[in-house]
């Protein structure tokens, strides 16, 4: 037998029973599982050394268990062989993270054996090396949302499912190794399709498009599950088969909102490209007359069907938009689409929405929610209302589109935003589905293709771009070498930058949307200057730092002199270790010889050590417990010593071994000299730390309740024991504390005898068992429920008005000199090496439409957050002057006026986005929620939701107050 096979000779007689007497296979499986329970079938595969023993089953599937260590390899070995051959088409298969993480633990997959050595103290770690029970069998059913259907293509899952939270996908092949080994399910095959019209990707299609099928003939309903990737002859095919009809005598109708856009004709189409949208209607028609049909569709009403141009009519009433003013500029307020050439023209378009009545206003069209969309409709609405963007798009700018710019879309998102727009102007109040503009957008960033809720900030950000590349009128970019400064005038530099990126990117939206502004790097060693004049499209200000965080860390003294204490302070929000250690020190009156230790402790121990001043307070969660010790300031030449204590469990078996029982309270920390080299020093040490919970005379209730009231009582000072009469008794007896000395990674234990002799280290981790003695003499309640650092809704009740800041302030911060991030260093020139220089940003142009993203969310590696503070920002007068460094600035305006909002409301992984936009000719503002549109009044639309600001440039004269008033602003 090969010798890497771990097996007892009892093993290897009963696999030999197994081969010899086929005929009770059946019998020796339930025999094998019944005597072991961790064994498990595994098809043979080449990677398995247990495989190649040639103890197999006549089905190839052998009886012999694997290692933890040899699932993880064989599953590892599949994960590469499927990354290798990804192709559209393959299956991946969702499986519950609850269950996969259960399996990873077994196997400890998500800890890399080579990288972590035997002596890591990290306690995390140290609870994946311990060996788990193997899972049980896969369960999806947390996953599913009809759990009563039994095929895993129809198998709805939970729409707010996320994944690596909430699920995981694996290849087809990790798939079957899975599930040959635990069964279970059920199977959720996923394919994997490509997104992308220019670039693109692959994604996996969790929630496959979703149809709700009518059938004319009796209104039955039925749900149809295909790819959005599908064609619509597969379509056909699904619906034909369910219904039994042929081909010839029916047809499917695009039945968006119950009404009968257009016929599924083109066969050869895919569910994308014809526009079908998750959970909308399809229609079957069975026909009486099979000639029936003409060219020419109709829909419910008998009415001609609206078709959608893929290019922009050449004629004056498509793209030219309106009568052209004398002024050059185009009317698009009330009236502005006179005469029914142009009402008929506009109801030739998509979905078959009717035409606006004559005389309504245009700007006051809704837009309908596909599906988890009202982060687009928000942007959307914002730049519909864009006056120099609905001037353009109502021209004829056909032009200017640019169909070879590899960086765009081949015009097909302009077109597609100009169609949208023109119709939004065109449909008085009639809400609007965005259909094919989303189409367009998920083709071209398949981020947004699905129905998931989305950032609207960044479809800003990746619209405002795409329609620059589809409208660049740059054909073919120049090569330009970029210069540096070399000491010339800014304003000579400057002009130069701008030069040539105008040269290589000339569009509406630069003319418009985009700004200039100066950056400025120092080198913090040679003091080396490198200016940079880069364009901007729009502003993201982050909220000040001065914003606070509440944190509540439980104090203990490493020299026994006192009862811990839990302090609550407050620290800037996005501050770091030192700040939180400041405000510590100034709570607990720390002395000028001592300093304090953070640490987080979980499961009962020292998780890790907060040392680093810089880390950041984002890295501590509120559900964490934090601790901090009072320890000497200068610790040269002392020895750490971590104390966590064990409590005897009766359920627990006499034989465990002590490192393998349950921790309890919260670990001490102390320091002792290099002298302490004996069993008695540690005594010593541990009972000096738990003097101030010696049982004394008054009740530990009472001394309870002086802690919990933030101070402590007198009576404290009759609880102490010095560390000399300790010293005396130790002397005079045997040692009396039963303690362990145990690993780094807390897996060994060794009882400290008197002769034990402590060995040389940086830190002592001492195991303490608390004994029914230890309990008799020390209240142990002060070392148990330490308080989280924030309890959710503790604090809440203390609030006693929202936080605010200023629209100035932001800008502000967002202007201050700062230094660079250790992982964003800059390369000095003159160093030659990579420097953590400072930077300074300055506004040097700035562009007549003004975007401003407040940074409302924040993500790291350890906290997703969303601020909703209220910023208080003008509404109008806006006056940016004195922020603009340029010396040209003052022959044009500076101040801006609002003109738009998008809101979100909510937190993150959900809420919900609407806009406020103002109809410049009405002067009035309007509440765009989705489909439903209102009037609101200007003193309301200043809220803490507010997310993204719009403001125009004011033509003429400030006045010279500044201030909000909506009175003598100046023209546009």
């Amino acid at each position: 037998m090969d010798s890497t096979m771990q097996m007892t000779s009892t093993d290897c007689c009963f696999i030999v029973f197994i081969v010899i007497i086929p005929g009770v296979i059946a019998l020796c499986l339930y025999f094998c599982w019944s005597i072991h329970p961790i064994l498990t079938l595994g098809v043979r595969d080449r990677s398995m050394t247990i495989a190649d023993s040639g103890y197999l089953l006549e089905n190839g599937v052998s009886c012999l268990p694997l290692t933890p260590e040899e699932e993880k390899r064989t599953i590892s070995h599949l994960k590469t062989e499927a990354e290798s051959n990804l192709k559209e088409g393959n299956f991946f298969y969702v499986v519950s993270n609850r269950w996969y993480a259960s399996w990873q633990r077994y196997v400890r997959e998500d800890i890399d054996e080579y990288s972590i050595n035997e002596h890591s103290t990290d306690a995390r770690v140290v609870d994946l090396k311990k060996r788990v029970d193997r899972p049980g069998p896969i369960d999806n059913s947390d996953l599913i949302l009809n759990v009563n259907d039994t095929e895993g293509d129809n198998l709805e899952l939970i729409r707010t499912l996320e994944e690596g939270l909430d699920y995981i996908l694996v290849p087809e092949l990790v798939w079957k190794k899975l599930f040959d080994w635990y069964k279970g399910g059920p199977p959720l095959p996923r394919k994997l399709i490509s997104q992308g019209g220019i670039h693109k990707n692959f994604v996996v299609e969790v929630h496959p498009l979703c149809l709700k099928l009518t059938d004319s003939r009796d209104n039955s309903q039925s749900v149809i599950r295909l790819s959005r990737k599908a064609s619509v002859r597969e379509l056909y095919e699904r619906v034909f088969a369910l219904k039994g009809c042929e081909q010839d005598e029916a047809c499917i109708w695009d039945y968006f909102n119950k009404k009968k856009c257009s016929e599924l004709a083109n066969l050869d189409q895919t569910l994308e490209d014809a526009e079908l949208q998750m959970d909308q209607d399809i229609l079957l028609e069975v026909r009486v007359n099979r000639y029936s049909s003409s060219g020419l569709q109709l829909d419910s009403t008998g009415n001609q069907l609206a078709l959608v141009p893929m290019e922009p009519a050449r004629s004056s009433v498509t793209i030219a938009g309106g009568p052209t003013l004398s002024n050059g500029l185009t009317s698009y307020g009330s009236n502005f689409f006179p005469g029914s050439t142009l009402s008929s023209t506009f109801a030739d378009m998509d979905d078959g929405y009717d035409s606006f009545g004559k005389g309504e206003r245009g700007g006051l069209a809704g837009l309908q929610n596909l599906g988890n969309t009202c982060f687009m409709n928000s942007a959307l609405q914002c730049l519909v209302h864009t006056p120099p963007l609905v001037e353009y798009f109502l021209q004829d700018y056909s032009d200017e589109i640019n169909k070879q710019n590899p960086l765009g879309m081949h015009g097909e998102l302009a077109l597609a935003f100009g169609e949208l727009l023109r119709k939004m102007w065109s449909s008085g109040r009639t809400t609007i589905a965005p259909r094919p503009f989303k189409g367009k957008l998920g083709r071209f960033a398949p981020q947004f293709s699905g129905y998931n809720q989305h950032d609207s900030q960044e479809l800003l950000a990746f619209l405002l771009d795409g329609l620059h590349e589809d409208l660049n009128r740059v054909r073919l970019k120049p090569y330009i070498e970029i210069k540096n400064s070399d000491g010339r005038p800014d304003e000579e530099y400057a002009e130069e930058c701008w030069y040539n990126h105008k040269a290589r990117n000339d569009s509406i939206i630069v003319d418009i949307c985009q700004g200039q502004y100066k950056s400025t790097l120092v080198c913090p060693f040679c003091s080396k200057i490198s200016i940079t004049f880069d364009p901007f499209m729009y502003l993201t200000l982050p909220l000040p730092s001065t914003i606070t965080r509440m944190m509540t860390v439980t104090v203990f003294y490493g020299d026994g002199s006192a009862l811990p204490m839990p302090y609550t302070v407050t620290v800037p929000k996005h501050g770091c270790c030192r700040d939180l250690s400041q405000s510590l020190s100034i709570a607990c009156c720390l002395k000028s010889d001592e300093s304090l230790l953070l640490a987080e402790v979980y499961e009962h121990k020292i998780y890790r050590y907060l040392e680093i001043p810089l880390e950041p307070l984002s890295s501590i969660k509120d559900d964490e417990h934090i601790v901090a010790y009072r320890v000497p300031k200068k610790r040269v030449g002392l020895k750490r010593l971590e104390i966590v204590h064990q409590c005897p469990d009766r359920c627990t078996p006499d034989n465990l071994k002590v490192g393998e029982r349950k921790l309890w309270g919260t670990p001490l920390v102390t320091y002792v000299g290099e002298e302490a080299q004996t069993a008695g020093d540690i005594h010593i040490a541990i009972e000096n730390i738990l003097s101030p919970l010696k049982r004394a005379s008054i009740s530990s209730s009472r001394v309870h309740g002086e802690r919990e009231n933030g101070s402590a009582s007198e009576a404290d000072d009759e609880m102490m024991i010095t560390h000399e009469s300790y010293t005396e008794v130790i002397s005079c007896r045997e040692l009396s504390l039963q303690l362990f000395i145990t690993d780094e990674r807390g897996l060994s234990s060794k009882q400290i005898e008197e002769d034990y002799v402590i060995k040389p280290g940086q830190c002592l981790r001492v195991i303490l068992e608390w004994t029914d003695r230890e309990h008799e003499l020390y209240n142990f309640n002060f070392l148990e429920d330490i308080p989280e650092v924030c309890k959710s809704g503790f604090f809440a009740a203390k609030k006693t008005r929202q936080e605010t800041a200023s629209l100035f302030s932001c800008l502000e911060a967002f202007l201050k000199e700062e230094p660079l991030g250790p992982d964003d260093m800059w390369y000095c020139p003159r160093c030659k090496e990579h420097r953590q220089a400072t930077k300074k940003l300055d506004l040097w142009k700035l562009p007549e439409i003004l975007v401003i993203h407040l940074k409302r969310f924040s993500y790291s590696r350890y906290l997703k957050n969303k601020l909703d503070i209220f910023v208080s920002f003008p509404i109008h007068n806006l006056d940016l002057s004195k922020y603009v460094k340029s010396k040209h600035a003052s022959t044009m305006s500076n101040v801006y006026e609002l003109y738009a909002i998008s809101n979100h409301y909510g937190g993150l992984g959900g809420g919900h986005y609407t806009a406020y936009a103002k109809l410049i000719d009405e002067n009035r503002w309007y509440h765009f929620d989705d489909s439903h549109v209102s009037p609101v009044s200007e003193d309301d639309i200043k809220t803490s939701a507010a997310y993204v600001l719009f403001y125009r440039r004011v033509r003429g004269k400030a006045r010279p107050e500044g201030g909000e008033s909506s009175q003598g602003r100046g023209g546009v």
